[in-house]
């Protein structure tokens, strides 16, 4: 099994940046393809991003499509989403999720997940 821990969530004005971490342990984090969604009050669990186990490939939303950025350090056991012209409707609860196998239809998938984080608020304000 594997354990992940996000931070960097806050209060943030809109057009500004954040970046969020998420931090494995128990496991290689480059066993698997790790993924970032998210949830705000009342709506369903909404894909962000996905990246690939050795990083050469990445997945976004069309939400946050040219704004988020998904990366990894696998030797650090980290994935990062850096968060940039945040808007209000991005305020939610940010996951990080890892995946053992899927593949590129199911990245989306919330199910596809094996493990997933606690989770880190992030508020955009107007």
């Amino acid at each position: 099994q594997v354990q992940l821990v996000e931070s960097g969530g806050g209060l943030m004005q809109a057009g500004g940046s954040l970046r969020l971490s998420c931090l494995a342990s128990g496991r290689t984090l480059g066993d698997y393809a790790m993924g970032w969604f998210r949830q705000a009050p009342g709506k369903a669990r909404e894909f962000v991003a996905h990246i690939t186990w050795g990083g050469g490939v990445t997945y976004y939303g069309d939400s946050v499509k040219g704004r988020f950025t998904i990366s990894r350090d696998n030797a650090k056991n980290t994935v990062y989403l850096q968060m940039d012209s945040l808007k209000p409707e991005d305020t939610a609860v940010y996951y990080c999720a890892a995946a053992r196998w899927i593949t590129t239809d199911q990245v989306v998938e919330p199910d596809r997940y094996n493990f997933w984080g606690q989770g880190t608020q992030v508020t955009v304000s107007s």
